[in-house]
Order: C-alpha cells, then structure tokens, then sequence
C-alpha cells in the first residue's frame, strides 16, 4: 500500500500568522509593551512561548492569571494597535508563493485556518495583491466561527466544507496550539519552525520543515 505520507494532498490547510504573513514580530512587541505598561516585564522569547498561536481574549485570561490587570476592552485595545503597526506593512512570509504557485499547478486546493481575527487578515493578506484573494471563501477564523485552536474544529470545518477527509488534508502551522489542532484532527501536521529547532512542535507530533522552500517536496508537489 502507498504510504500516504508520500502522495499529494487533497487539501492544504494554512494557518496565518507566522505562515502566511510575517506578523507575530509586531503582535509580540505590542504585547510585551502593553504587559510591562501592567507590571509584568517579559521577554520576546517567553511572551512567544507563551502566547503564540491563541487568541486574544486567550491571551488576556493567561495574563490575568499571572496576576496582570487586564482591563475588559483590553481585547479591542490590543486590536486597535496592532492593526494600525500591521497596516504600515507586513511582509509575506518567504517562498510562500511560490509554494501557492506549485499547489495551484498541481490542481490542489489550500485554505486558511486561523485564531486570528477576519479583521486581520484583511489587513495582512490584503495588503499584498492579488494574495487574498487565492484563497476566495476558503478564510476561516476563530473569531467567527466561534472555535479555536488546539480545538481541531477549526481545521476540521475547511476539510468538511471542502469535501475532504482529514485523513487527505495537510495542516502547515507554527505554533504549538495549532500543530495539536491538527494532530487532533487526524491530519498530516507540518511544523514550520523557522526561527528555532522545532523541538515543541515535534513533541506534539507534528513533523519539522524549517523552510518554506522545502514545503513542496513534502507535499510532494
């Protein structure tokens, strides 16, 4: 029997942030300022340890649990924000099209799965032309959906919608929060670790790519 490892996928499902766009930098910064405005001094590398990968009202609740004041408009507070400093420019992440390119050559559709806010990614994917749009109605986020990851839900909902078994389907994520999403949900989990070894990515099961430029040959595209 073939190993399914080996054949191409009937769906791709991206996560966002970190992914797609290079917008974790400015969401981190904004976090560690706001937190330390609050009496809660945190580095770059603990506040993405932390918090990468969940959402913002996720993110509020873990800081009141450190003891933090967080405020109850603190959400749209952080949002306005980061909005504003993603809107100046944000980078795609590199070799994402091009990956885009080989996927549509290849005749495999890709959506996108994201704890972030619609809000934003019209802002970060928008930005870009054309970018957004490859994607059409195949956006979901946890924000509308009303489910986050680690839930599987938010990946299992494109599959469904999509005609695909989760079996067919290839999560590519970067945080721990969404790499178990996809382990959940019985997909083929892809780790990008672009910025360090992988190590809390493949504890979760995921398998490790550092670069993007690798990913086609994963997927075997």
């Amino acid at each position: 029997m073939k190993d399914i490892r080996s054949a191409s996928p009937d769906l791709v499902i991206f996560d966002c942030d970190g992914v797609l766009v290079d917008s974790e930098p400015v969401t981190n910064e904004i976090l560690q300022a706001d937190l330390a405005a609050r009496g809660l001094q945190m580095s770059q590398e603990r506040i993405d340890h932390l918090f990468t990968g969940g959402t913002m009202a996720g993110i509020g609740d873990k800081a009141r649990a450190m003891g933090v004041e967080i405020p109850q408009d603190w959400v749209a507070l952080i949002h306005a924000q980061m909005h504003k400093r993603l809107a100046e420019g944000t980078p795609l992440i590199e070799g994402i099209v091009p990956v885009l390119d080989r996927l549509d050559a290849a005749g495999i559709p890709y959506a996108i799965g994201s704890n972030g806010s619609d809000a934003k990614m019209v802002i970060t994917l928008g930005q870009h032309e054309g970018f957004r749009e490859r994607f059409g109605d195949r956006i979901y986020s946890a924000y509308t959906l009303g489910v986050a990851k680690p839930d599987p839900e938010l990946y299992l909902i494109p599959a469904r919608n999509a005609g695909v078994p989760p079996e067919r389907c290839v999560v590519i994520d970067d945080s721990p929060t969404g790499c178990l999403a996809g382990v959940r949900a019985g997909m083929r989990t892809l780790g990008f670790a672009e910025h360090d070894d992988g190590r809390r990515l493949a504890a979760i099961g995921a398998e490790v790519f550092h670069r993007m430029a690798d990913l086609p040959e994963l997927l075997g595209v």
